[in-house]
């Protein structure tokens, strides 16, 4: 069994209505949660790791325990690679085995967007890596990077559509209201902008920053055509406070063989969650 690329399982949620979730995750013990629950739930799921993951993990330890998962489970793993922005980065990585990519571009110019995702684009498919860019930026922190609210814009359809015409990539993050992190107050999602951005399209639309989003939320935005949910923040939050629990009841604890396991139980319940929220139990 091998790593592959996250394109055919998109095409795949898109024409069955429901989205694939993208799970951040850190080390072995959130691969394996992830995996696990993916296995028992009969779900999809997309690996994320944004360049602070690799960095602190390791991208040979990674595409390594994704190998052995993929054998264990008897099933191809899609790992991918979250907010890079780096096209060197990207490529030894795609050299290292993995198959999908995102190439965040949001910063640059439309213009410069687009040079970046394009170069970014015509490397990865010959690799067989598909590649998700993001039009419009999310507020919110994601690794080290910071967009304040004021700076946040949401995705223009007409520009989402030249976007994907100049560069060919297999997926599109766009922007209606929703921002890295948890939120301060409700978000107020633009349905109207991503039911446009969908009429006029049939690349793959993502949701990024569903942490906290109500589900009646994400449940909408995949009606009307999002077929990729990532969800990060929600996850660290369960784990780390299943974490502090356990050490507050037990002072003296000192083996992680033992601390760890509240806190995979308890992100093991939001990644049942959100499989649920998403419509992918039992399309793998």
């Amino acid at each position: 069994m091998f790593l592959v690329s996250s394109r055919e399982m998109l095409l795949k949620a898109q024409l069955g209505g429901y989205a694939v979730p993208a799970f951040n995750i850190h080390n072995l013990e959130t691969i394996q949660v992830v995996l696990e629950t993916a296995a028992e739930m009969r779900s999809p799921v997309i690996l994320a790791g944004t360049p602070g993951t690799y960095s602190y993990a390791g991208t040979d330890y990674l595409v390594g325990i994704c190998l052995k998962a993929a054998h264990i489970y008897q099933t191809p793993i899609a790992l991918h690679m979250d907010h890079h922005e780096s096209f060197s980065d990207i490529r030894t990585k795609v050299e290292a085995g993995i198959k999908s990519a995102m190439i965040d571009g949001s910063h640059h110019s439309f213009e410069g967007n687009i040079d970046i995702t394009r170069k970014v684009v015509q490397f990865c498919h010959g690799w067989d890596c598909s590649v998700e860019a993001e039009l419009g930026r999310l507020g919110g922190q994601e690794d080290d990077l910071i967009v304040e609210d004021k700076d946040a814009l949401y995705t223009d359809p007409d520009a989402a559509i030249e976007f994907i015409n100049a560069t060919g990539i297999d997926s599109l993050a766009i922007a209606i209201g929703t921002a890295h992190g948890m939120y301060k107050e409700q978000p107020q999602l633009d349905f109207d902008r991503l039911g446009i951005i969908r009429s006029k399209t049939d690349t793959p639309l993502v949701l990024h920053g569903a942490s906290g989003v109500p589900d009646e939320d994400v449940r909408r935005c995949i009606e009307l055509g999002i077929t990729k949910v990532n969800v990060a923040t929600e996850l660290k939050i369960a784990f780390a406070d299943a974490v502090k629990q356990y050490f507050i009841e037990h002072p003296q604890a000192n083996d992680p063989r033992h601390y760890i396991i509240p806190g995979k139980a308890a992100m093991k319940q939001v990644i049942q969650d959100k499989i649920r929220v998403c419509g992918s139990e039992g399309k793998a």
